[in-house]
């Protein structure tokens, strides 16, 4: 069960009543990683609790905490449905590519296709910041560029900062 709250006519949270992750558990992984989760293909909410599911049984990642999930308009390709976007917070030991590796391959699990840019897409996983680590190459920019423009970052990561 989701808590809907309008914020204007484009935008729209949904706070999850049944599942909240957060905690402080002991980790032995050592770098954190904040990752904007989303999508825009089918039932985006059930699939972003099947993936904070299989992230808390991954030995390779510990889920501390996920954010509300703030329904928004596409940018870019606009002919296509809004997104549902979240971000959560992980640990990991995997070091920024090889991370980027795995969220890749955690995409693929959850059927997303890649077709075009900013095509619709079933599941989107990008890494926002990893540690305080400055990454410039073809393949990977951390922190995430334009983050601080995007809303379906911002208003997500404010509320995990709560």
């Amino acid at each position: 069960m989701y808590i809907k709250r309008r914020l204007n006519e484009e935008l729209e949270t949904f706070k999850n009543l049944r599942r909240c992750y957060a905690g402080s558990k002991k980790t032995p992984h050592r770098y954190l990683a904040t990752v904007g989760v989303g999508g825009n293909i089918g039932d985006v909410k059930r699939r972003l609790e099947h993936l904070y599911i299989f992230l808390k049984k991954d030995k390779r990642v510990t889920l501390l905490r996920t954010s509300l999930i703030l329904k928004n308009p596409p940018f870019g390709f606009a002919d296509q449905d809004d997104f549902f976007n979240s971000v959560a917070l992980l640990k990991t030991s995997m070091q920024p590519k090889l991370f980027l590796d795995y969220l890749m391959r955690l995409e693929k699990k959850f059927a997303r296709k890649r077709s075009f840019a900013n095509a619709p897409r079933t599941l989107d996983l990008d890494i926002i910041f990893f540690d305080n680590r400055v990454v410039k190459t073809h393949k990977l920019q951390i922190p995430h560029v334009k983050w601080f423009e995007r809303e379906s970052v911002l208003i997500p990561l404010m509320d995990i900062q709560r």
